[in-house]
């Protein structure tokens, strides 16, 4: 798993690239003091994840979040800052951060986090999760507004609005195998596949989505009922 970390401090980009180096799966490719540097680097060699400082000079982490996934989407980007202020995680996620983590964390939970993300999960300190529910409704009040044509709303089936309202709460793929009595490698099948057929971007563009929309499992109440009908292993 390759990673660049990106952090004004010299000495945070150091502790934090020997840190990871002693996790044999993972492989510090780059280290940059800025975002324009980070994108310097990408046109170089392609991470699978950017740990990403939110406070730099010359371009700040939430700008850089932006340049990446638009010109890499494939990129996972963990959003690594001491503050925890409601406009840059609101930012951050909106322009497709897979994770919101502060620098107070654990060596192994900022490991494991790692992981999580490059798996395809979302990863929120539990400090800033509760803001995070609230700024996704927020969004959901706001001019960032997600569409999706009415005819590909309602080609999903029982079981991708479940797993969409799953997503919606903030679960990991995990938590959500668990919950629908699934594989993780299903669920992130059936995952890319919602994504895929409403053409967004990630699990963060789909929970925007979803709280616009009101996914609410009640609304569904035959998903248990057809649930052997595709294919839960």
């Amino acid at each position: 798993m390759k990673v660049i970390i990106a952090d004004d401090q010299t000495l945070v980009r150091e502790s934090l690239s020997i840190i990871l180096a002693a996790h044999e799966d993972i492989d510090v490719i780059g280290t940059a003091s800025n975002g324009k540097e980070v994108l310097k680097l990408l046109s170089k060699k392609l991470p699978d994840v950017i740990l990403m400082d939110i406070r730099m000079p010359e371009m700040d982490g939430v700008l850089c979040t932006k340049e990446v996934k638009e010109r890499y989407p494939s990129v996972k980007i963990i959003i690594l800052t001491t503050f925890d202020d409601d406009e840059y995680i609101y930012s951050a996620l909106k322009y497709g951060a897979s994770g919101y983590v502060l620098k107070g964390v654990s060596t192994e939970e900022l490991y494991h986090a790692i992981l999580t993300v490059n798996k395809g999960g979302a990863m929120i300190n539990p400090n800033v999760a509760t803001k995070v529910v609230k700024l996704f409704s927020q969004m959901a009040q706001s001019n960032y507004t997600i569409s999706v044509p009415k005819d590909i709303v309602d080609s999903l089936s029982e079981v991708e609005w479940k797993l969409i309202q799953q997503v919606s709460c903030g679960y990991t793929n995990k938590e959500i195998a668990n919950n629908m009595y699934l594989s993780e490698g299903t669920i992130r099948n059936y995952l890319s596949i919602v994504l895929s057929k409403l053409h967004l971007r990630d699990r963060t563009q789909l929970a925007i989505w979803a709280v616009q929309t009101g996914v609410n499992l009640s609304d569904y109440p035959n998903v248990e009922e057809k649930e052997g009908e595709v294919g839960y292993d």
